[in-house]
């Protein structure tokens, strides 16, 4: 079992041509229930920027437009990745499993990226000799 996750979210983007990744926010985690928690909850940190309650007040009048229907849905995405029980469970299983898990969508400019990994897995990673091939 492992014990300690680290967690990465970053949005990614194009600037001058270039893709550009811009981090949004790392978490140890020291177990994998707390790992899933930060996961979950930053995933609806971003949905709840990208997609506001226009009631909440602090905005202008007609600040807030609806998109066209052909546009992703990032905040619906990653709404129903955080309350879908099976989705939870696969990366719980993964993570526990030592591999890295990736949970990504995004828009016609901005890609999300959610990204867990256990520290074990890490750490035994650097131990193992890097297999070197000569060249010619």
């Amino acid at each position: 079992m492992h014990d300690e996750f680290l967690c990465h979210v970053t949005a990614y983007g194009t600037c001058g041509g270039q893709r550009i990744g811009v981090p949004l926010g790392t978490y140890r985690a020291p177990t994998l229930a707390l790992a899933l928690w930060w996961l979950r909850d930053r995933a609806n940190w971003i949905a709840d920027r990208l997609d506001p309650s226009p009631e909440a007040g602090h905005f202008p009048p007609s600040a807030l437009v609806p998109v066209a229907d052909t546009v992703p849905d990032v905040p619906a995405v990653l709404r129903a990745w955080c309350g879908d029980p099976a989705q939870q469970e696969l990366v719980a299983d993964e993570l526990a499993a030592g591999r890295l898990v990736r949970i990504a969508t995004g828009d016609e400019t901005t890609e999300y990226e959610l990204l867990a990994e256990s520290v074990d897995a890490l750490r035994m990673q650097r131990t193992v000799p890097a297999l070197v091939v000569p060249v010619a």
